[in-house]
């Protein structure tokens, strides 16, 4: 019997400490270097600075939120420099950014010591980064999601918050024309570009805003209505010809232009997709091209404003203020008119995807217009 129960106390105190060495293992510790990869070439931490592109507006966004600790009211960020969780150790214009752990952070420091960001990283050399370990995160196209999962690659997807939308350029005959606007909107087949483009790792988008958003997304319509479409089309005189402008350097965006055109000629409608010209010719050559716009905030109102903006300086679409008071109510009527309108066609709603490393602990995608919460986030230690 007292062998039985020294051999029991044994199995107990090997298994516990087992346990405690686990558990001890995935406490937060401070240390590392996390290595992160981005698409984007960033020039300039000024923000003051307009960044060139999309994706270098996103990226500068990202960054800064780890350098200041206040949002302005356009949903940048701004305060006094070294105010956030982490500080510019190095700088490299073009190629790479090493920001330090700020010591004197009220409420304490981020774990890891410093951020190293590596710039220019076409999507696959970042995937295939995190699969030999060379990078602790990465952003991943949506579309290359599933693939990288496939791959082994820990993925992190946010809620969705990319708008992808047509905006029609004012003062463009054809863009002018209601008949002309609707009939396209109704030619797309939302689904089918979710579905084969993306590899279902989207949402079709008859809205502005996400269902988890304002919760009045259902209400608008995504299916395709080509008899209706070639109708509309009919009713223009002439032999009119949509130009669609799209981006050159995001694959995604060609394809999906190349897509709405199929849409286009199965409905009888005359449309050429082109990729837009850098620099852009004044005026635009296109009736109507293709952006991508991620939300500023999680509160709809706010959202919807920012989007509002893009809207007037792309198509000349008036923006109509909301109070920031707006109920869920006026915030529908004035999206509800925007649709309507034809002016800007939602196409689909893209989430963020996050590919991470196998050393990272304590990722949380974050909110709509939110930066990376690095601060949290910190390195499991590497087997010896």
């Amino acid at each position: 019997m007292k062998l039985r129960l020294c051999l029991f106390l044994a199995v107990i105190s090997v298994a516990l400490t087992h346990t405690g060495r686990v558990e001890s293992s995935r406490r937060p510790r401070y240390g590392g270097t996390l290595r992160v990869e981005i698409g984007a070439v960033l020039h300039s931490l000024d923000p003051a600075g307009a960044p060139a592109d999309p994706d270098e507006a996103s990226a500068t966004n990202e960054i800064d939120s780890l350098l200041y600790d206040q949002r302005t009211a356009d949903g940048s960020f701004a305060g006094v420099a070294g105010s956030g969780a982490f500080h510019i150790a190095e700088w490299e214009s073009g190629k790479h950014v090493t920001l330090a752990a700020n010591e004197s952070l009220r409420g304490g420091r981020a774990f890891v010591d410093s951020i190293d960001i590596q710039m220019g990283r076409p999507a696959k050399d970042r995937l295939l980064d995190l699969e030999l370990g060379k990078a602790d995160f990465a952003e991943i196209p949506p579309e290359e999601a599933r693939r990288a999962t496939e791959r082994g690659v820990r993925v992190s997807t946010s809620k969705p918050e990319e708008l992808v939308a047509l905006v029609f350029i004012g003062g463009h005959p054809i863009a002018d024309d209601a008949h002309a606007r609707e009939a396209l909107a109704r030619s797309i087949d939302r689904a089918a570009i979710v579905n084969f483009i993306l590899q279902k790792e989207g949402e079709p988008a008859g809205g502005l805003l996400p269902q988890w958003s304002n919760g009045t997304a259902f209400l608008f319509p995504t299916t395709p209505d080509a008899p209706g479409a070639r109708d509309l089309w009919s009713q223009i005189n002439g032999s009119p010809r949509i130009v669609l402008g799209y981006d050159s350097g995001d694959s995604l965006d060609q394809a999906i232009a190349e897509r709405i055109a199929v849409n286009a000629r199965d409905a009888g409608i005359g449309l050429s997709a082109e990729p837009i010209a850098i620099p852009e010719p004044s005026p635009p050559k296109y009736d109507v091209r293709s952006v991508r716009l991620r939300m500023t905030s999680s509160h709809p109102r706010d959202a919807l404003v920012s989007f509002q903006a893009v809207f007037a300086s792309i198509g000349g679409l008036d923006p109509v203020a909301l109070p920031v008071t707006a109920s869920s109510e006026q915030i529908y009527e004035r999206e509800r008119a925007i649709v309507n309108s034809y002016r800007v066609v939602p196409l689909l709603w893209l989430a963020r995807v996050y590919g991470l490393g196998a050393r990272v602990r304590d990722w949380k995608a974050p909110a709509a217009g939110e930066g990376w919460p690095f601060n949290d986030v910190w390195l499991e230690q590497e087997p010896q």
